[in-house]
């Protein structure tokens, strides 16, 4: 039965019997007997089915909320066994905004050193993205805002939270100042992230502008924060990024970083996970990490 949920799983995700079929590592035709046997086993159609893939009927949207909440229950007493069997180890899959990268790293090594036998599997993802991962059980965690969104069935640890900073090397721009309105920074050449990512739409709110539009004048966009550092020290172009960000780029020592006031603006950023009890091993070691990363940046 599990194996049919995934199925179900694969297939609402990928929206195609055939691509869901590969990522469940079957052959179309065992894809599709086997959502047909979970019909029948049910009682009701689960999938619109024409020509092609029409979608999940009012029967399939719920089956696929149980599904998911059944599978990983099933994959949660799987690491549950295992760590009564020896010490927590095993792949944790965590996604994190690129803004939040480097904070993977301080995290990644506090967990390491008290579970030596955990590994990682990092992804850079948008905060969309991300829930839709953590809804499928693709991911063990997320690292993002938390304060722009709902998080519906999710639990959150605040990390800590994010400030911003107008960086440039352009000794013309803003000279002497120690601190610049979101405002003024409007007309100068600007480098920012691209639209999906959720650090553009809150750095587009601030600058007044709609989500997705550019600045007025020179502008570039990259969804690479070491594109932008590299832009950014040749000195043609200025950007907006936060602290923990600008420390970990590899920015020219002619950069200065101009604290962005009225208004000021943070935003808590931290560890997503689906709220569940029991928690797997493997969470519940990153979660705790995480309270205790808080708790250094704090002091």
């Amino acid at each position: 039965m599990l194996e049919k949920f995934e199925f179900l799983i694969a297939l609402a995700r990928e929206r195609h019997f055939r691509r869901a079929a590969e990522r469940c590592g079957v052959t179309q035709p065992t894809l599709s007997a086997g959502i047909r046997a979970l019909e029948e086993t049910l009682g009701a159609p689960l999938v619109n089915r024409g020509s092609r893939y029409m979608g999940l009927t009012p029967e399939g949207e719920r089956v696929l909320e149980w599904a998911r909440r059944m599978t990983g229950d099933a994959n949660a007493m799987r690491h549950e066994v295992e760590a009564l069997k020896r010490s927590v180890s095993g792949l944790v899959r965590l996604a994190c905004i690129p803004t939040a990268l480097p904070i993977v790293a301080r995290l990644s090594a506090l967990v390491s050193e008290r579970h030596p036998g955990i590994s990682f599997s990092i992804l850079s993802s948008s905060t969309p993205a991300m829930l839709g991962l953590l809804e499928d059980y693709q991911i063990d965690a997320g690292i993002t805002y938390l304060d722009v969104r709902d998080w519906p069935g999710m639990a959150m640890t605040p990390i800590y939270r994010e400030q911003y900073r107008f960086v440039t090397a352009n000794p013309e721009v803003f000279p002497g100042r120690e601190s610049v309105g979101w405002s003024e920074v409007l007309g100068t050449p600007l480098c920012l992230l691209t639209p999906d990512m959720q650090n553009r739409l809150i750095v587009n709110q601030m600058l007044g502008l709609e989500p997705g539009k550019p600045p007025p004048g020179p502008f570039t966009e990259t969804n690479s924060s070491q594109v932008i550092a590299t832009l950014v020290s040749s000195g043609q172009w200025s950007s907006i990024l936060p602290p923990v960000l600008i420390d970990a780029v590899s920015l020219s020592p002619a950069v200065r970083r101009i604290p962005l006031t009225d208004p000021e603006s943070t935003h808590s950023v931290g560890l997503v996970v689906v709220d569940r009890d029991p928690v797997t091993p493997l969470v519940r070691a990153l979660t705790t990490a995480a309270t205790a990363l808080s708790a250094r940046i704090d002091r």
